[in-house]
């Protein structure tokens, strides 16, 4: 049923979120009333967030970052989303934000709406006991928000964008997130490398300059040498079309239906682009350091692209990130090739998974299916609905992770 009430809830909502080729949340939807909620975002015009059922996203199922979780959630890591603001009032995000820095003037409010599902996706509060199954991949990751720009195509915004990043890493931020693409220039270079030395990990959008367009500009900062670039899969485990050919890839990540939270309350059901692509990679990050934080940021970007689940086609670098293999993955200490690189690269072994960490979330996996068949034995019917497979695209790269099964090793190519 689950994949009948995704397209369903599709359906209700198609009149006002229309599905756009461009990095927006909906930008394009038709104006509605503003939220009823009083607060700082109900004078940005933009349209009601859906208010009904969203079943779990298929992103959520596909990633299982939540079977990490009993060893990490993300605790004593900061993460700082350069965007266009975040509702500081939505339940995602209620709580959550430690500091948020407003370059623009503009007052500290999304008006765009696209910082707002960037950091939930990241730290969002797993609202699972409230009803709603979503939830970011670190929820215990502390959020820096830096406002670089007000709208989704803000013309000033690429100018604040170095001192954005340098904002963030003077915040104390060791994972840094760029959902925004922009020019080069040497501010830009600089700011970068302000970054790693500072040891933040810099993980950026790679852009939406996909199969539609003929832009030949690479998008910045995910271009530079270091940092995290990532493209967007769709459900079917192909590269969304969108998602931008003209700059180079490290990993990919779900980037087209993706169930965001809207300002004002409410969520966005058919999000799309790189941007909430790369929103789950620094969820990623966020774990990673939180799990190990004697890795410099060098390193955490290392481990997150060997433990990737491989090519799968042109513009998907290392192909779909791997948050299970990236926390607990044991990997060795001398160089290797990269898993999943280009075809005729080649591998090395499959890294193997930290039998501690194993051993965990199998005791934590074992104790929920006991407590599952106690509950049907005792005639309790649990709707908990159909999970959704995965379809790898070309190659058969990726099996089906279920959110119960225990972490196990397996081929990263």
């Amino acid at each position: 049923m689950r994949g009948i009430r995704l397209v369903t809830v599709a359906a209700l909502v198609a009149t006002i979120w229309p599905v756009t080729p461009f990095d927006a949340a909906a930008a394009a939807a038709a104006p509605a009333p503003a939220p009823s909620r009083a607060d700082g975002n109900a004078s940005c015009n933009l349209p009601q967030g859906f208010q009904g059922t969203i079943p779990e996203p298929w992103a959520q199922q596909r990633l299982t970052f939540r079977r990490v979780w009993p060893l990490t959630r993300g605790g004593g890591v900061t993460v700082a989303v350069i965007d266009s603001g975040a509702d500081t009032a939505h339940p995602m995000l209620a709580g959550r934000i430690a500091a948020f820095t407003d370059l623009t003037g503009t007052e500290k409010r999304d008006c765009a709406g696209h910082g707002t599902g960037v950091a939930a996706l990241i730290a969002g509060r797993d609202l699972r006991a409230a009803g709603t199954p979503v939830s970011g991949v670190a929820p215990d990751a502390e959020l820096v928000i830096v406002k670089q720009q007000n709208t989704e195509h803000d013309e000033t915004g690429g100018d604040r964008l170095p001192g954005a990043i340098r904002k963030a890493v003077d915040s104390g931020a060791d994972v840094i997130n760029v959902s925004i693409a922009a020019g080069d220039s040497p501010e830009m270079r600089e700011a970068v490398q302000y970054a790693q030395r500072r040891d933040a990990v810099v993980v950026a959008a790679a852009g939406n300059a996909g199969d539609t367009t003929r832009e030949a500009t690479p998008a910045y900062p995910a271009a530079h040498a270091g940092v995290i670039s990532v493209a967007s899969l769709g459900e079917d485990g192909r590269r969304v079309q969108s998602s931008g050919l003209r700059t180079r890839v490290d990993v990919a990540a779900p980037g087209k239906d993706i169930v965001i939270p809207w300002p004002g309350g409410g969520y966005n059901p058919q999000a799309q682009g790189t941007s909430y692509a790369a929103a789950y990679v620094s969820g990623v990050a966020a774990l990673v350091r939180a799990r190990h934080p004697e890795l410099r940021q060098d390193q955490v970007v290392r481990r997150i692209l060997e433990t990737a689940d491989g090519n799968a086609g042109a513009g998907t670098g290392r192909g779909m990130v791997n948050p299970v293999q990236a926390v607990t993955a044991v990997l060795p200490d001398e160089a290797v090739t990269l898993r999943g690189g280009p075809p005729g690269a080649e591998f090395a072994e499959p890294a193997p998974t930290d039998k501690r960490t194993r051993n965990i979330a199998i005791g934590v996996a074992a104790g929920t299916a006991a407590l599952a068949a106690l509950t049907v034995l005792g005639g309790v019917v649990i709707p908990l609905g159909r999970r959704r497979g995965w379809r790898p695209g070309k190659a058969d790269l990726a099996t089906r992770r279920d959110e119960d099964e225990p972490i196990v090793t397996g081929t990263l190519g």
